[in-house]
């Protein structure tokens, strides 16, 4: 068995950092589907503004300029469309397994990370526009994010949770969750409404490499891992969810992001190895993906008593890492850089459509 399937039998989700459209037209995600055992996918910014300068979407962007749109618009239209298509392809998995897996992601503009009125107001529309019941729409886990969170599972809009640190974050953003499908039960209405909590890993890695001893390197993003995963188990195991159960609810699912090895050094698979656990998924994108399917080991489930995490964290403490002080900083840089890339992606656009009408 490979390893791809033996971790989907662990009971983890395996999904696809990545989208573009020549993906999806040659039949690729729907290899990695019947392949690699995936079964779901996430986008972001970055990765259509990968795509897009390939010049993939030339001819999209141009045709859809002469509707009168905006670049955003633009953006939109183009990851919504690509979006629908793949996911129609999670279709038959988001149907058997009852909702449970079989999503994809879009997310809202990454401008809005601290702006709660906008950002409920967007989910709302994309929402509504991509009209797909297997479609996240991606909300930044801030202290703005927070309440938009709450109001946009309240309004009945499945929610990806992105740019979670570690597992106060996590907390809260559950927590804004639970309280989104209270809400909905105080209310007489279904409190089923999905929703993933992302939690970013490698970039601890990257932030304290060359700053602690060689036996702690790559090893900060694994016990924060860890942590989370405890305060997930305890969430799952709350009188709070057994009673949104019996109204008919679900758990938030808790989702391993950002999963590819930033040190050459490292194992590629590290970070899928060692975050074998049931009920959770790992997003990979496609080089880490058939990295694990060929030759990839399906590690140790997580411990749910969480070991000797405790010592690990006084050991980087130790070396002076502050886990909690670094955690604020990555949510504000990972927010800071969406926002670049945001902006990279319309400025591209927009220079597409001034080089076409220059050459006409």
């Amino acid at each position: 068995m490979r390893a791809t399937q033996e971790l989907h039998e662990l009971g983890q989700s395996l999904w696809l950092d990545n989208i573009t459209r020549g993906m999806i037209d040659a039949g690729t995600i729907q290899n990695y589907i019947d392949t690699y055992s995936v079964t779901g996918l996430t986008s972001n910014p970055s990765i259509f503004d990968n795509a897009i300068k390939t010049g993939e979407y030339n001819e999209a962007i141009t045709t859809l300029s002469e509707q009168g749109l905006t670049s955003e618009e633009i953006f939109f239209g183009l990851a919504i469309a690509d979006l629908q298509r793949a996911a129609d392809l999670f279709q038959p998995v988001h149907d058997r397994t009852s909702g449970v897996d079989g999503w994809v992601s879009l997310e809202v503009s990454p401008l809005l990370a601290y702006d709660t009125d906008r950002t409920v107001a967007a989910a709302q529309e994309l929402h509504q526009r991509a009209n797909r019941p297997n479609l996240f729409i991606k909300i930044p886990g801030t202290p703005e994010g927070l309440p938009a969170i709450e109001e946009c599972v309240a309004l009945g809009v499945p929610i990806n949770v992105t740019l979670l640190f570690d597992v106060n974050q996590y907390v809260a953003a559950a927590d804004a969750y639970l309280r989104g499908v209270e809400r909905r039960i105080t209310d007489g209405l279904n409190p089923l409404v999905h929703s993933v909590a992302s939690l970013f890993i490698s970039r601890w890695d990257a932030a304290v490499a060359g700053a602690v001893p060689a036996e702690l390197e790559n090893q900060l993003g694994l016990a924060v891992g860890l942590e989370t995963y405890l305060a997930y188990r305890t969430f799952m195991d709350s009188d709070r969810l057994r009673r949104i159960e019996n109204f008919g609810g679900r758990a938030q699912r808790l989702l391993w992001a950002s999963t590819k090895t930033k040190d050459p050094a490292a194992p590629d698979t590290l970070y899928v190895q060692g975050l074998a656990s049931p009920f959770t998924i790992n997003t990979m994108p496609d080089s880490t993906l058939p990295a694990f399917f060929a030759h990839g080991v399906v590690g140790t489930p997580l411990a749910k008593d969480g070991g000797e995490l405790q010592n690990q964290f006084d050991r980087f403490a130790a070396v002076g890492v502050d886990r909690r002080s670094l955690a604020l900083k990555l949510q504000k840089d990972g927010a800071a850089s969406f926002a670049s890339s945001w902006n990279e992606l319309l400025s591209r656009i927009e220079t597409l459509l001034s080089n076409t009408e220059e050459t006409t």
